[in-house]
This record gives C-alpha cells, sequence and structure tokens, in this order.
C-alpha cells in the first residue's frame, strides 16, 4: 500500500517549488508539501514536534542556513535526526555529496534540466518513500 507522504522542502527558489508542485499535481499524488524557503524557516516548521514530515527535501545552496549546515543541525538533535533526508540539488559537486552522506542523509538526487526527467526522478524517489518500511512506524 502506498503511504501518503508529509514532505518538508526546503528550497529558497520559487520556481522550483512550483516545479515540484507541479510535478506532484502531474503524477497525481496525494502527499501533502509543507513548504520552507531556508533552513531557520525548516527549524521553526520542525520546533513543532507534534507534527513532523515523513520526509524532507532539501536543497543546498539556500541563504542563512545553506543545506550542509542543515543537515548537521537537524541530525545533532535527538528527535529530527530520523526524518529521512533527501538532498535535492543541482550541485554535482563530489565534496558536497560525500559531505552529505558523511552527515547522514538518506539521498542525494541531482535536479536534471529536463522536466521529463525531473518528473520522473521524483516520481521514482517517491514511490520509494511512500512504500518503505521506516514511514509507517
Amino acid at each position: 500500500m502506498v503511504t501518503k507522504l508529509k514532505i518538508l522542502l526546503i528550497e529558497d527558489d520559487m520556481i522550483e517549488i512550483m516545479k515540484l508542485n507541479r510535478t506532484i499535481s502531474k503524477l497525481e499524488l496525494n502527499h501533502e508539501i509543507i513548504e520552507a524557503n531556508n533552513g531557520e524557516e525548516a527549524l521553526q516548521i520542525l520546533e513543532k514536534k507534534d507534527s513532523l514530515p515523513d520526509i524532507i527535501l532539501l536543497d543546498l545552496n539556500m541563504p542563512k542556513i545553506n543545506g550542509i549546515e542543515f543537515l548537521n543541525i537537524l541530525k545533532n538533535n535527538d528527535v529530527l535526526k530520523y526524518i529521512p533526508t533527501v538532498i535535492l540539488t543541482t550541485s554535482n559537486n563530489q565534496k558536497d555529496l560525500l559531505e552529505c552522506y558523511k552527515i547522514g542523509v538518506a539521498g542525494y538526487v541531482i535536479k536534471p534540466l529536463k522536466y521529463e526527467d525531473y518528473v520522473s526522478k521524483i516520481d521514482k524517489l517517491l514511490a520509494y518513500w511512500s512504500i518503505n518500511e521506516l514511514i509507517k512506524v
């Protein structure tokens, strides 16, 4: 059975936010998207521990707190560290990728340029997490 996911999207680019929402709609998925424009805003959302997201989609290049700094804060919190966090970025920098895995990221997805490729990647990503047993616990 496919689980409806509560997804926290941490992204500062409005076009990327619209693209993800359009993709979810196009794929006819019933997931709930919570938007945060930066790491600080995301931490405020996560402070409300009664309604934590099932998964976090995190951009790396953001103002205030970048993705790696946010990931470090998240993984040092005894409650929040268990939320699967997937990097969704344009950065194919090996240093970023290795640093994210070192900290404890659940996945690293590079945003493709072609919209059809983006839709395909998001479909596969969310399909995996919606059937993952970890989310159901």
